[in-house]
Formats: C-alpha cells, sequence, structure tokens
C-alpha cells in the first residue's frame, strides 16, 4: 500500500537541530574556546577538585547542569538531541569538568526517586552548581555476579544504617553527597543518597589514567532516614543510565573528532623527504580508514538520539557505546602513531584525549558487556 505524503513526511528522520540546540552548541564551543587550551587544561587537573571551580560555576549560569531536568524543577526540559549536542562539545575540548558524574546523572536519579523538600533541594542545588553528588555503586566483587554484595542495608526504626565499601565514585572526593547501593535485609537492592558528612563514612581519592579524580567510600554504621531511600523503578533507572551511556558516548564523539582534526592539519604542515606527511599515500589510507571509523561513531549516535522515543533507544545507544569504545581507543593509537613518540606527551591534546578515550571506554562497564546486552536486545 502506498504511503499518503502526509505519512511519508512523517517517516522522514531530521538531523537538524532546532534553536534551542543550535544555542546550547555555540554556548559550550564558545566556553571551550574562551576557557580551554592543552595548558589550562592541565592546570585545571591540578586543582584541588581534579577541576576549576570557576568553570564549574559557569557552566551553571550556562545552564548545561539543567538541561535534561525538567521546567517545574528549573531545568531546560530538553531531549536526548540536546544531551548529545553538549557532550559531543564538551568532548571536542577535552573538558575536565564532571558534568554528567556529579550533576547530570545523580540529579535525575534525586529527582526521580526521592520527593518533597529532600528532593527539591538536593535537585536545585545540582542545577545551581551549588551541590555535587557522586554515584557510588561499583564494589571489587562487581565483575562477578555470582558473588555477593558487601554493602548492606538494614532498618533502625525510622532511619537505616549501612555497612560496607565502594570502590568507585567518580569525583567523589569534593562531592556533597553521595548514591549508594546497598543489600536490604530482604535481598533486594536499594539505592541510598547520604550526605558526605555523615557519621562513618569516610573516603579516600585516587587518580584515573585520564588525570581526573575518583574515590572509594568505606560506610561503618552510617545511619540516615529512611526516607534518602529512592523510589525509582526499573523503567526510570533504565532510561537514565540510557541517557549517561548516550552522554559518554557523544563525549568520545567528540574527542575523536578532535583529535582527528588535529592530526589533519599536523599532516598538512609536518614536512619529511621535502613533502608534507599528508602528501604520502599510505597516510592518506590510514586517514581515510579512520575518518571511515568517526563516521560511522556519528552514525550510531544520530541512530539512538532520533530512538529516543522508541522501544529501541536503550538497544540502539548500546550499540552505539559497544562500537565506539572499542574504536576509538583505535582511533586514538592512530593519531599518536602519526604524530610520532610526541603524540602520547601531556603536551599535546592528542595524549591528552586518548587517555580520556582510554577511561571512557571501560566506564561504567567493558565494552564486551555493553555488546552482549545489545546482542541480546536483537
Amino acid at each position: 500500500m502506498l504511503l499518503s505524503r502526509k505519512a511519508e513526511e512523517e517517516q522522514k528522520v531530521n538531523f537538524e537541530l532546532n534553536e534551542d540546540e543550535e544555542m546550547l552548541k555555540a554556548v559550550v564551543e564558545r566556553f571551550v574556546a574562551d576557557r580551554y587550551d592543552v595548558e589550562r587544561r592541565r592546570s585545571y587537573l591540578n586543582e584541588e577538585a581534579g577541576y576549576s571551580a570557576d568553570n564549574w560555576s559557569v557552566l551553571a549560569e550556562l545552564g548545561v547542569l539543567a538541561v535534561p531536568f525538567s521546567d517545574e524543577d528549573g531545568g531546560l526540559g530538553l531531549d536526548a538531541t540536546a544531551l548529545s549536542v553538549i557532550f559531543q562539545a564538551l568532548g571536542a575540548g577535552i573538558v575536565v569538568e564532571p558534568v554528567l558524574e556529579s550533576a547530570i546523572l545523580p540529579g535525575l536519579y534525586i529527582a526521580a526517586g526521592l520527593a518533597g523538600d529532600l528532593r527539591d533541594d538536593w535537585v536545585a542545588g545540582l542545577i545551581s552548581g551549588e551541590r555535587r553528588v557522586a554515584m557510588a555503586r561499583q564494589e571489587m566483587t562487581l565483575r562477578d555476579p555470582a558473588l555477593p554484595r558487601e554493602t548492606t542495608v538494614r532498618s533502625n526504626g525510622d532511619d537505616v544504617t549501612i555497612e560496607g565499601e565502594k570502590a568507585y565514585a567518580i569525583a567523589g572526593g569534593m562531592a556533597d553527597g553521595f548514591i549508594v547501593s546497598a543489600i536490604g535485609e530482604d535481598g533486594v537492592e536499594a539505592l541510598f543518597l547520604i550526605p558526605a558528612d555523615a557519621e562513618g563514612l569516610d573516603t579516600r581519592e585516587w587518580r584515573l589514567a585520564d588525570g581526573s579524580f575518583t574515590a572509594s567510600l568505606t560506610l561503618e554504621g552510617v545511619t540516615i532516614p529512611a526516607s534518602n531511600r529512592l523510589a525509582i523503578d526499573d523503567a526510570d533507572q533504565q532510561r537514565i543510565e540510557t541517557l549517561a551511556s548516550l552522554a559518554r558516548s557523544s563525549e568520545a564523539l567528540g574527542i575523536m573528532g578532535a583529535m582527528f582534526n588535529e592530526t589533519l592539519e599536523y599532516l598538512r604542515t609536518r614536512e619529511q623527504f621535502g613533502m608534507p606527511l599528508g602528501k604520502f599515500q599510505a597516510v592518506q589510507h590510514r586517514m581515510a580508514g579512520q575518518y571511515a571509523l568517526l563516521e560511522q561513531s556519528r552514525a550510531l549516535i544520530e541512530l539512538a538520539v532520533v530512538s529516543e522515543n522508541s522501544p529501541e533507544f536503550a538497544a540502539n545507544t548500546d550499540g552505539a557505546r559497544a562500537f565506539i569504545a572499542e574504536n576509538a581507543l583505535e582511533l586514538g593509537h592512530e593519531m599518536i602513531q602519526l604524530h610520532g613518540g610526541m603524540g602520547v606527551t601531556d603536551e599535546l591534546a592528542i595524549g591528552q584525549g586518548h587517555k580520556r578515550l582510554l577511561v571512557l571506554s571501560r566506564w561504567p562497564e567493558a565494552p564486551l558487556v555493553t555488546l552482549d546486552r545489545y546482542a541480546g536486545a536483537l
């Protein structure tokens, strides 16, 4: 049966950004241009938090931290397209501020899982940049599902008491609170918002491969109100995690594009044997192969974005993440090779970008885990 003209129009996929998305893209690109270069990025990593407190305030003022939150919460109420656009722009600058891990991801969990003044105060604080929260779910036994979780929670009247350890809490050293997972007496895992100054909570900071901070947590008799438990259903949790995965993959795509463009410019200007390196056919073929990977990655991100309101959103995002996590590292290796030995140094954005891609490719899970989940959804 032939489709009507109206039906044909409805089936067309529109990849053009709307006015709000174009504005956000321009705002973040200007932020990167004004505040980021190789030396300044290194200086930000050496600050107490591992990023710039001033930059954090600016990002909040620009509305970057507010993108996915509802209008009622003081957010911008924008969709996956805007989120992807912003993180591609942040990735292009290899921005070190933990926009996703300290604001957007925990904020979406709190908005969906808490209620009343507790919810509103924390969400408002995250959007304004006045508060930061770290997710603390990973444990040393997490790689083996057969092993029991070590962090437990037990009821204590109107309170709950949590005991255990968490291996990773990205940017946790400067967090005002943590969202911690724990196994209850009924064997069911739940999430709890724990203030950073809670008695019995100890944090230890250390650096990841890209120079950013993470923290491990020790919880010894940490007692909080039972109302700090996040009542969040599986559908909301899956959507939040899908948006977070899309943001990380979009950041990786932005880094890939920046590394490719910088290498392309280098090959046009660096001369060897009396001609630019880019004139050699072998080099051209290697760059052409990496350009194909870059465009495949971009296409997979676009597929995920346009499927946001369909049942395939999570699967398409997993597919994009599985592909990008592996191939981003290949592209990084190639860009380093084409630069020579200086490509691995922190004096070039190439080396810094590759280290960030290494972390993104392994966090929060290995690419094969994502690939298995994607294959299971087909």
